[in-house]
This record gives structure tokens, C-alpha cells and sequence, in this order.
């Protein structure tokens, strides 16, 4: 788990500056993974510091390439991308509960907050799908540019 890990991080720039929803999200064209700038960027666990952003770049990766790539709606590859989360932190022996309350923690202290800075390539499917209209027009109000980045890798669909 910890090369295919790896191979996701290789592909995709992590931009912790803005104010993410749910704590992360990805851009539409699915280069960036953002994780919200409030977010610790890890946890003690059993005496050691766990750094958490790999597991949310997995979850957000996953579920871009299997909405952007295989049509799925949100809901559908929202589980899937969690069950591939699950499998990374378990991979690290890391017990899914302990990672999940940290999570949660954090998901309504951010929820909870003003929105203020949300990139403007922030992908609203997720928040389209959960028909969330107040969070949509919150986060208009709040929308900044970003910078552009050069993608790490060339998208390759054999076939097409």
C-alpha cells in the first residue's frame, strides 16, 4: 500500500493555504489536492506522530479518478475512495478508529468556521451532490484565484 501511496503523491500537488468544506477537496482538473489550511497535518498515535495528509491525498485521488474517469457520481465514489483510505491506514497499522475521531474532530471545527478563502478551482461536485446550496453560496462569496501549477503527470486513457 505504501508504493501505490507513493505513486499517488508523485501525481498530484497538495496546496494546504485555503479554506476547504470537509476538510479536503480536489480542483477540476484533478492535479491539485487541497486539505484545508486549519487541518493538522498529523496526530499521536500509541506514542508516535502520524502525518494524516497522504491518507486525505488517497481519498481525494481516488475519488476524482472515479468520478473525472468513470462517470461515477459522488455518493458512489465517495465510498469507494473511503474504503481505499480505510486500507491505507490500516496498512500503516494504524487503527481506523483512532484516525476517524481525529478526522471527525476536525471536520466540524472546520465545517464550523467562516469561510474565507476557497480556491476557485475547488471541483463542487462533491457539494453540488449533497445539494449543500448554502455551503455553494458561502463559498462564492469567499472565492480566491490560485496560482496555476504544471501537472506532475500526463493523462493517458488507452484507447481514446
Amino acid at each position: 500500500m505504501d508504493q501505490a501511496m507513493k505513486a499517488i503523491e508523485r501525481r498530484v500537488h497538495l496546496d494546504r493555504s485555503y479554506d476547504i468544506p470537509y476538510l479536503a477537496g480536489y480542483s477540476l482538473d484533478g492535479h491539485m489536492v487541497f486539505i484545508d489550511r486549519h487541518m493538522p497535518k498529523g496526530f499521536a498515535y500509541r506514542g508516535k506522530r502520524i502525518k494524516t495528509d497522504r491518507f486525505l491525498i488517497v481519498h481525494e485521488a481516488v475519488e476524482k479518478s472515479l468520478i473525472q474517469l468513470l462517470g461515477m457520481r459522488y455518493l458512489t465514489a465517495h465510498q469507494i475512495a473511503l474504503h481505499a483510505e480505510q486500507a491505507a491506514v490500516r496498512a500503516e497499522g494504524i487503527e481506523w478508529k483512532a484516525y476517524d475521531d481525529f478526522m471527525q474532530e476536525y471536520v466540524k471545527a472546520v465545517g464550523d468556521e467562516r469561510l474565507n478563502r476557497v480556491p476557485e478551482t475547488l471541483d463542487l461536485t462533491p457539494y453540488r451532490d449533497f445539494h449543500d446550496a448554502e455551503e455553494l453560496r458561502e463559498m462564492g462569496k469567499h472565492f480566491v484565484k490560485v496560482k496555476p501549477v504544471k501537472p506532475k503527470h500526463k493523462v493517458f486513457i488507452a484507447g481514446l
